[in-house]
């Protein structure tokens, strides 16, 4: 009988989908499910993805298109681990970062998260808040989910919009 191989570590994400996933905490769209599955709505409202953990919370799977196509941890996932409380997040960042349409400004830029970064900036300036404050936040919270170092899950296929 072969050997079991050990389940891969996820890629890091784009610190734009730590941003994203601190907006679906902020508008509510993370909806746990039970102590293994949670489900997270897109910010357009068309998708709904579903995010389950392992019992002990280290091997998670999620059928958003950057975890399946990518191979990085997407944000629906980063999401629900900070809804679990394993990763924490400062409640300011999170209101800053609610009601922000991270599917149209992503398409508008055509996936280039760094000019959508830039475009959420302004908006944030335009409302006070710091995006400095914003940034090092994400930083720090990619840090923690480098450190926790969570393993691929089960591969699912993304949902098809609305």
């Amino acid at each position: 009988m072969p050997e079991a191989r050990p389940a891969q570590l996820w890629k890091m994400p784009p610190i734009a989908k730590v941003y994203e996933a601190l907006g679906a905490i902020g508008d509510n769209r993370v909806h746990l499910v039970d102590a293994q599955h949670a489900s997270v709505t897109s910010s357009d409202g068309t998708r709904t993805y579903q995010v389950e953990n392992s019992a002990d919370h280290r091997e998670i799977s999620s059928n958003d298109n950057a975890s399946y196509w990518q191979g990085y941890l997407g944000y629906p996932a980063i999401a629900v681990m900070i809804a679990r409380g394993l990763l924490e997040a400062r409640a300011e960042v999170v209101k800053a970062l609610t009601g922000i349409q991270w599917k149209k400004l992503n398409n508008l830029f055509r996936n280039d998260y760094e000019r959508t970064i830039a475009e959420v900036n302004l908006q944030l300036e335009g409302q006070g808040f710091d995006p400095a404050v914003i940034r090092a936040e994400a930083d720090a919270l990619l840090v923690a989910l480098e450190r926790y170092a969570p393993r691929r899950g089960s591969r699912t296929r993304p949902p098809r919009g609305k």
